[in-house]
């Protein structure tokens, strides 16, 4: 079974691939977000001269190839380009085998607990708590992560008192039966992030994300040695030797790579499998509802040791309305807190044709 044909269709902000074989099986994938119009020219320029007409079903061994080939263009559009190839191959292995991905590497269709994430950093303490107790109530949702810092923000808060305020008014808002976590985005030095951390864990926080600088390892692990609170971090990063590194040097209590930004599921279970061996448990990121949180649900479906719940966008069309019509039936349905896997073969979902004639289409063969 030999790749036969690459087709994308393309915005600004998502990519579709469609990769089918020459005895005529298809799978969808996708491929990261953001600058999706970008990620297709290297898909189709970098990634598909190079497997075109080999076998589809060594995911690993085109991976490596496609490295191998482009050794002078390491880093983020590549890898985010190959996740379109890779997740798009996993749902034709799923579809031949009629099993869903999850699966195929060895879990099993089902729930998963989600907590409700949110991206706003313009909003007051208090419309955030209206916002999230409102979540809690509609959908059941026991856990819930907010803002606090700004993105990259040099210890300088989106608004002065900002991250003081919200925090003990989430708590007190949503009280002590919710799990509660953060986000810095990259905004602390180590002194001001432990300062922070110890507010953290005097409201009972568990999860604090991002602290420092992604790309600055020990800073990060100057928090974590710190605090008693778990630090968490890793979606950024896309190369197995900088997650070797990072795993090795207990930068983090738990990793959070994407299966998107990192190359697809294989790869990410390669850095799922690092961080098992070192006792770390894997908490995905998946920022927002386009297949890369389907990817991701499957995948803690199936790993030994796969963090406490699914990240789950609570952002709507009016922060992200580029979600909008991207699948014929939605598969994000939250019960009682829960998402669930399918037992549908391959990722369990229809992109929707409608959303595939508006955008940009390209093919390789």
């Amino acid at each position: 079974m030999k790749i036969q044909k690459i087709e994308t269709w393309t915005n600004e902000f998502v990519c579709f691939v469609k990769v089918t074989t020459d005895d005529g099986n298809q799978g969808w994938g996708q491929v990261a977000p953001y600058n999706a119009d970008i990620t297709a020219t290297v898909l189709h320029r970098m990634v598909s001269p190079y497997i075109i007409g080999l076998d589809a079903q060594n995911i690993d061994a085109l991976t490596e190839l496609v490295t191998e080939k482009e050794h002078k263009f390491p880093g983020s559009f590549l890898r985010r380009a190959l996740s379109g190839v890779d997740t798009a191959l996993w749902d034709i292995q799923g579809k031949l085998a009629g099993k869903p991905v999850c699966e195929l590497i060895g879990g099993t269709a089902g729930s998963v607990r989600a907590y409700a994430s949110s991206m706003k950093r313009d909003i007051t303490p208090d419309d955030e708590a209206t916002r999230l107790k409102q979540l809690r109530d509609d959908f059941g949702f026991d856990a819930f992560k907010f803002r606090i810092a700004a993105e990259c923000g040099h210890d300088i808060d989106e608004w002065p008192g900002r991250t003081e305020a919200i925090v003990p008014t989430i708590r007190n808002a949503l009280g002590s039966d919710v799990s509660l976590l953060v986000d810095a985005n990259s905004g602390y030095s180590p002194a001001r992030a432990i300062e922070v951390g110890r507010l953290l864990q005097d409201n009972g926080i568990s999860h604090f994300e991002e602290p420092c600088p992604y790309w600055e390892y020990h800073q990060t692990k100057q928090v974590t040695d710190a605090l008693s609170i778990d630090v968490t971090g890793g979606e950024q990063d896309c190369e197995l030797q900088n997650w070797q590194t990072m795993i090795d040097m207990k930068a983090v209590n738990i990793v959070q790579p994407d299966i998107c930004y990192l190359g697809g599921l294989s790869r990410t279970l390669k850095v799922a499998k690092m961080a098992e061996e070192a006792n770390l448990p894997c908490t995905p990121h998946c920022a927002n509802l386009s297949m890369v949180t389907l990817f991701t649900m499957h995948l803690l479906r199936a790993i030994p040791n796969a963090g406490k719940y699914l990240e789950f966008s609570i952002e709507g069309l009016d922060y992200y309305p580029w979600q909008e019509n991207l699948f014929v039936e939605s598969p994000f349905t939250i019960e009682d807190g829960h998402a669930t896997v399918t037992d549908t073969p391959g990722w369990g979902v229809e992109v929707n044709p409608a959303w595939l004639e508006t955008a940009v289409y390209q093919v390789s063969e």
